[in-house]
């Protein structure tokens, strides 16, 4: 192990002069765990748009997942996938009846394998979804 980064193996930390209170400490890790569901959200949708699907199917698929962020506002899924489709990485097609479904383009199927690669970095991720409201 390099000598810089033996220090931050004692249990003095690497900041021992930092305190954070308890409520602050929370707050940080909610953040990352949003973080970390958003990440794992986006990834989920891509997977699961491998497949040309509605979005009344994604719903039901993604609920399957575990992930509840669309609870009580299924409409923001519908923005959400309207902005992808804007950015180039899925597409809508009607079909005869009027349902629409989507699915990965080329740039969102380029973009899933290097997430599952993990050869996009977290930074990259976090860069593409930042122009997503996960509000």
């Amino acid at each position: 192990m390099d000598n810089r980064l033996k220090k931050m193996k004692s249990n003095k930390g690497s900041f021992p002069s930092l305190t954070f209170t308890e409520t602050h400490r929370k707050e940080v890790l909610n953040r990352i765990k949003a973080e970390e569901t958003q990440h794992e959200l986006l990834l989920a949708i891509l997977q699961l748009l491998s497949k040309k699907r509605t979005g009344y199917e994604l719903m039901d698929l993604i609920r399957a997942r575990g992930f509840r962020n669309f609870e009580q506002k299924e409409g923001f899924l519908y923005s959400l996938l309207h902005r992808l489709e804007q950015k180039g990485f899925i597409e809508g097609i009607w079909n005869d009846d009027g349902v629409k479904y989507y699915g990965l383009d080329r740039k969102g199927k380029k973009l899933l394998r290097k997430i599952e690669a993990r050869k996009y970095s977290t930074q990259k991720v976090a860069d593409l979804l930042e122009w997503v409201s996960w509000n």
